[in-house]
């Protein structure tokens, strides 16, 4: 039987439900929110496998993109 690897500490984006979540968020933390976001992706891709460099290249933009919008 394959174990899932274990979920990647995520404090921010587990508390996120929609964009509204981090309108307020500093740059920090949206930095921290990227990092979260990236780890949650390797963990999800190292699984199931698949392509994983395109995504890793816009997680910056998309958490600025619903930051800002």
């Amino acid at each position: 039987m394959t174990r899932l690897p274990s979920k990647p500490k995520a404090p921010l984006l587990d508390r996120i439900s929609s964009p509204a979540d981090f309108r307020d968020f500093s740059i920090e933390e949206l930095e921290q929110l990227t990092y979260e976001v990236r780890q949650e992706m390797i963990q999800s891709v190292s699984f199931t496998g698949g392509h994983l460099g395109a995504g890793l290249g816009v997680a910056e933009l998309t958490v600025a993109l619903h930051h800002v919008f």
